[in-house]
């Protein structure tokens, strides 16, 4: 019975972590494997590529906590580059930085507002917007990539800390140590838990759960265009196409982590670790030259894998209630 209570914790704490445990199996597998997979130079190029979405998956992992969801956040991240990079002709670089930023902000006051106050569907408003952005975005450019001009700009995104450290994985932590401390160390956070877990007893419970919830798409919005200044910033340019698969990518990812659809689950560490499930895959299977089209497989499958593995858990907890 000892050892069966042990192997039931032992199973429950794997099913947790599920995405922590997926990113150590790889990186156990690859130290049997004669590749550059373990040298500085390539995790921490696996760190700088993922940041991006990083950053877009802390603002949306708001928004999911909250129990609702946003397509729109591929759209944030286009308009943002675009607008950064256009307003730098006319303005200081810093204005023009916040500026794009403060557009994605712009957005989600306005999927907030519709979804929130307007009681509509999220999934519908969302991709609702994120077309007529996307329409937005080809108008502004012409539907070609526009560049900056000059290197300063585009050294933001490419530089690097002491010469060693990615500029991105530095934005990429500060953003996340705020965002973490948001939710586990403000009221705000704890009334996002409550929202999702219960909207109705969160209501009842004197919260203000609109401006509470209309205020997760604001920040969602913001992370994501900031997320697309810093895209724009490592390219050198922007477009209307850079954003097409980012919300899925994201969404998969934070669902990957652990953090629920349903919503009140979760949290930014897990998105974290969720997207660097994705990272660790892609880049490993590189090393290993692995065909392109099995890659695509092997990534569906892990991530049907992964859900199966939390759908089961969800059932187990109901039947042992």
């Amino acid at each position: 019975m000892k050892k069966q209570g042990i192997a039931r914790r032992f199973g429950a704490t794997v099913v947790n972590y599920k995405a922590f445990f997926a990113v150590l199996v790889m990186l156990i597998m690859m130290l049997f494997f004669n590749t550059r997979f373990y040298t500085a130079f390539n995790i921490l190029d696996m760190l700088n590529s993922a940041s991006i979405l990083m950053i877009v998956s802390f603002g949306l992992t708001l928004v999911i906590l909250a129990g609702a969801i946003d397509l729109s956040v591929g759209g944030s991240l286009v308009l943002g580059g675009i607008l950064t990079i256009q307003a730098l002709s006319v303005m200081p670089m810093w204005m023009a930085i916040l500026f794009g930023s403060f557009s994605g902000a712009a957005i989600g006051l306005i999927n907030g507002y519709i979804i929130v106050y307007q009681k509509t569907e999220p999934l519908i408003v969302t991709l609702g917007t994120s077309i007529v952005i996307t329409g937005v975005a080809q108008q502004l450019t012409d539907a070609h990539p526009i560049s900056a001009e000059g290197v300063d700009f585009m050294m933001i995104a490419n530089g690097k800390l002491f010469g060693i450290i990615p500029n991105l994985v530095v934005i990429m932590l500060v953003v996340f140590v705020l965002f973490y401390a948001l939710l586990r160390f403000t009221q705000f956070g704890r009334n996002i838990y409550a929202i999702g877990g219960d909207y109705e007893v969160a209501e009842y419970s004197g919260l203000d759960v609109k401006k509470i919830k209309a205020a997760t798409y604001v920040l969602a919005g913001l992370a994501a265009a900031f997320a697309g200044v810093l895209l724009s910033s490592k390219l050198n340019s922007a477009s209307s196409i850079y954003g097409d698969q980012t919300a899925l990518t994201v969404i998969s990812g934070i669902v990957v982590g652990g953090t629920s659809l349903a919503g009140g689950v979760g949290g930014v560490g897990r998105s974290l670790v969720g997207l660097l499930v994705f990272t660790v895959m892609e880049n490993a299977m590189n090393m290993l030259h692995i065909d392109a089209y099995v890659q695509q497989i092997i990534r569906g499958v892990v991530i049907v894998a992964i859900l199966a593995l939390d759908s089961y858990d969800r059932k187990r907890k109901r039947e042992d209630v």
